[in-house]
C-alpha cells in the first residue's frame, strides 16, 4: 500500500487497468502488487502467497498464470526475434487458424487490445456502410465512440457495467452517434433499431455477461440487421473461449458479421482480433487502420499456442465445470447461514452478491477475511484450469469460515460490518475512488 500511494503519484490513478484498483477490492489493505504468478498463486510484493480466486487478471488467463506450453511458444518467438521490417508468418498461421473455427468468417484483423479491436471494428462498420451512428447493448472498452453515449444523458452506460462513468474528454460533436439498447428486450431494439434504420453503422452487441441471452432476442436482432444490409457486431472479448471455443455465439447458432475477441485469447499476452465476413472486412483497406506494435510476434504466437491447447484439451467444458463448482458453493453456504446472496453470471465468470443494501459492506468484509484465510477473494471468480479440484475445496472451507462470520454479524449485531473493517468499504467499480 505504501508503494501504491508512490505509484499514485507517478501513474494518475495509480493503475493502467481500472479493475485493478486496490478500492474496488479492499481500500487500505489490498496487496496491490505482485512478484510472480503461477498456475493459482500469486506471490505478492511482501512475499505472500495468496490462491487467486478474484476475477483472475479479467479473465485474461484461462488456462492459469505462466502456462508452461503458451510460455515455451512465447519464449521461442522473442528468441528468433520479436519484430523487423519484415511481417511475421505467425500473422497468416493465427489468422488462418481463427477462421477455421469460425467458417462463417472470411478475414481478420489484430490490434494489441480488446479496447483497440472494438475501435477497428467499428471502424470498418462506418467504412463500408458509410453511416455514424451505433445501437449498442453491453461493455464495449473505453473508446469515445462508446462513452459519447453520455454525454447528453450521463446515465445511458448506467445499464452496461458503467455507472457514473464520466465523458469528459470525449468531443461534445460525438453526442447522439452511439445509443444504447437494453439487454433481452426485444421492443426496445425494435424501436431504436427502425427510428434509426438509415443513419445505422452497425449494432453492436455483447451476447451474455451476467446473464445469458434470450435467443429470440439475438434471433431478432440478426434478422433486422440482415434486412437493412447493417453490420452486426458481437463482443466476444469477455466471453470469447472461456464459455466453448471460439465464443459464446457459437452455442447460438447465430453468426455475427463481425466478431471480436481478445483476453482470453493468449491467455494473457496482448493481442485483439477482429474476425468478419470479407465484403465489410475489405472495408479497412479504405480507412487508415495501422500500428506498429500489431505486428510483433508475440501476440499470434501465445494465441496460436493457447487456441491449440483450448482444443486439445477441452478447456472450455471444463471451465465450466468448475465455474458450477463455485455457484455451488456460494448458494449451499448462503442457504445454510440464512444470507440474501444473488448467484449469477455464465458458468466460467460466475459472480455474487448481498442482495440487502450493506451489500458492499459484506463483500469488503468477506474479501478482508478471505485474504486472511490465504486467498484473493471478492463477488467474483473468472475460473482458470489451474483452479484444481483440491485448491476448490481449500476455497469452500474458506468461505464456509467467512460466510459463518457474515452471518454472526448479519444477525447478532445489527449488521454493523464497518466496526469489522479494518479499512474504508470498497469503492464501485467504474467510479473514481477519493
Amino acid at each position: 500500500n505504501n508503494l501504491y500511494k508512490k505509484t499514485s503519484s507517478l501513474i494518475p490513478g495509480g493503475v493502467q487497468l481500472l479493475s485493478k484498483r486496490p478500492e474496488i477490492f479492499l481500500p487500505d489493505q489490498w496487496p496491490c502488487y505482485f512478484k510472480s504468478a503461477k498456475g493459482s498463486e500469486v506471490i505478492t510484493y511482501d512475499n505472500i502467497k495468496l490462491y487467486d480466486f478474484t476475477n483472475c487478471s479479467v479473465g485474461m488467463c484461462p488456462l492459469g498464470y505462466a502456462n508452461p506450453v503458451v510460455n515455451k511458444s512465447v519464449i521461442e518467438a522473442i528468441k528468433k526475434g520479436n519484430t523487423t521490417t519484415l511481417n511475421s508468418y505467425l500473422e497468416h498461421d493465427c489468422a488462418k487458424l481463427l477462421i477455421d473455427i469460425h467458417p462463417w468468417a472470411d478475414m481478420v484483423r489484430f490490434t494489441k487490445s480488446g479496447g483497440e479491436a472494438m475501435s477497428v471494428a467499428v471502424r470498418i462498420a462506418r467504412t463500408y456502410k458509410k453511416k455514424d451512428k451505433i445501437l449498442f447493448c453491453g461493455y464495449h472498452g473505453w473508446s469515445d465512440w462508446y462513452i459519447s453515449a453520455n454525454l447528453k444523458n450521463s446515465n445511458k452506460l448506467d445499464q452496461h457495467l458503467l455507472p457514473g462513468v464520466s465523458s469528459l474528454g470525449v468531443p461534445k460533436s460525438l453526442g447522439n452517434l452511439a445509443q444504447p439498447f437494453e439487454f433481452n428486450n426485444e421492443k426496445d431494439f425494435k424501436t431504436k433499431f427502425i427510428k434509426y434504420a438509415k443513419q445505422l453503422s452497425c449494432v453492436v452487441l455483447e451476447p451474455a455477461r451476467s446473464f445469458h441471452c434470450d435467443l429470440n432476442f439475438v434471433k431478432t436482432i440478426r434478422r433486422y440487421c440482415t434486412r437493412f444490409k447493417v453490420p452486426l457486431i458481437f463482443d466476444e472479448i469477455t466471453l470469447g473461449w472461456h464459455y466453448t471455443l471460439g465464443g459464446y455465439h457459437k452455442t447460438l447458432g447465430i453468426d455475427p458479421d463481425i466478431a471480436v475477441f481478445s483476453k482470453g485469447t493468449t491467455n494473457g499476452y496482448p493481442l485483439g482480433v477482429v474476425i468478419g465476413k470479407k465484403k465489410i472486412m475489405n472495408s479497412a483497406v479504405d480507412s487508415f487502420i495501422s500500428s506498429a506494435y500489431w505486428s510483433e510476434n508475440i501476440g499470434f504466437a501465445a494465441a496460436i499456442a493457447t487456441i491449440k491447447f483450448m482444443k486439445k484439451n477441452n478447456v472450455a467444458k471444463k471451465l465450466n465445470s468448475k465455474g458450477k463448482k463455485i455457484k455451488k458453493i456460494w448458494t449451499e453456504l448462503g442457504k445454510k447461514n440464512n444470507l440474501p446472496i444473488l448467484v449469477r453470471g455464465i458458468d466460467p465468470l460466475p459472480t455474487f452478491t448481498f442482495n440487502n443494501s450493506k451489500s458492499d459492506e459484506m463483500l469488503t468484509f468477506f474479501t478482508q477475511e478471505m485474504l486472511i484465510e490465504g486467498f484473493l477473494a471478492h463477488g467474483q471468480c473468472y475460473l482458470m484450469l489451474s483452479h484444481s479440484d483440491n485448491m476448490i475445496k481449500k476455497y469452500e472451507k474458506a468461505c464456509a469460515k467467512v460466510f459463518k462470520k457474515i452471518s454472526k454479524i448479519f444477525y447478532n449485531d445489527n449488521r454493523n460490518y464497518k466496526k469489522y473493517l479494518n479499512g474504508r468499504i470498497k469503492f464501485a467499480k467504474f467510479k473514481n475512488p477519493v
